[in-house]
């Protein structure tokens, strides 16, 4: 799964620490985030998408499709 995560950050000039301080979680885990190395409880992908003012699949894009 792809993200956006880094995208929206920067666009609001924050640094991973102060994103972190926002959600309430570790530096490291916001790192872990956007490079893909960990996926984001739902809590937590609810409040990044709420904090960026955005729809969670605006942040997280999954290629996925269901079999027709």
């Amino acid at each position: 799964m792809e993200n956006r995560i880094r995208d929206h950050r920067e666009a609001r000039g924050w640094s991973q620490g102060e994103l972190a301080r926002l959600l309430g979680v570790s530096r490291q885990t916001i790192n872990a985030v956007e490079t893909d190395k960990y996926d984001p409880s739902l809590p937590l992908a609810l409040r990044m998408a709420k904090l960026f003012g955005v729809a969670v699949p605006d942040l997280f894009i999954d290629p996925w499709e269901p079999e027709q």
